[in-house]
């Protein structure tokens, strides 16, 4: 499980982080100001990148949090098998099962054997973002 450390206050809208053990991708961020008695907050909206649940986090801007480490790499599917799609990495060869993603259907459906893909590494767990060339037509 890859993931590294950052202060809150460092991080800002686009960045990833980890949130209930489930790495998410900040959609929006406010700072509170210091008050009288205490550190200045940040209110984190964030988007779990494998749930898609939104999820909050509110905390002083100081308070050290987990970011996860995002490994792109390249692979080319081998198979269609239903609701995933078993892969080969194009630098290791090895090969994988990564399940179909269910919130793009036009991605969903180009999913076939000889695309080439862009997939996430994320925490250990595998999520395709794209695709790089198409296969047959």
């Amino acid at each position: 499980m890859s993931v590294d450390f950052a202060t809150l206050g460092e991080l800002k809208k686009g960045n990833y982080i980890v949130i209930d053990g489930e790495p998410c991708r900040i959609v929006e961020i406010t700072k509170a100001k210091t008050g009288k008695h205490g550190s200045a907050k940040a209110h984190v909206v964030a988007i779990g990148i494998f749930s898609g649940q939104k999820k909050t986090f509110v905390a002083p801007v100081d308070t050290r949090v987990q970011v996860p480490v995002v490994e792109k790499r390249l692979g080319q599917v081998i198979a269609d098998l239903g609701d995933s799609v078993q892969v080969m990495d194009l630098e290791t060869y090895d090969t994988f099962e990564i399940e179909k993603p269910t919130d793009d259907e036009n991605l969903r459906n180009r999913l076939q054997p000889g695309v080439q893909i862009e997939y996430w590494l994320i925490m250990g767990r595998p999520k395709i973002m794209r695709i790089r060339s198409g296969g047959q037509r």
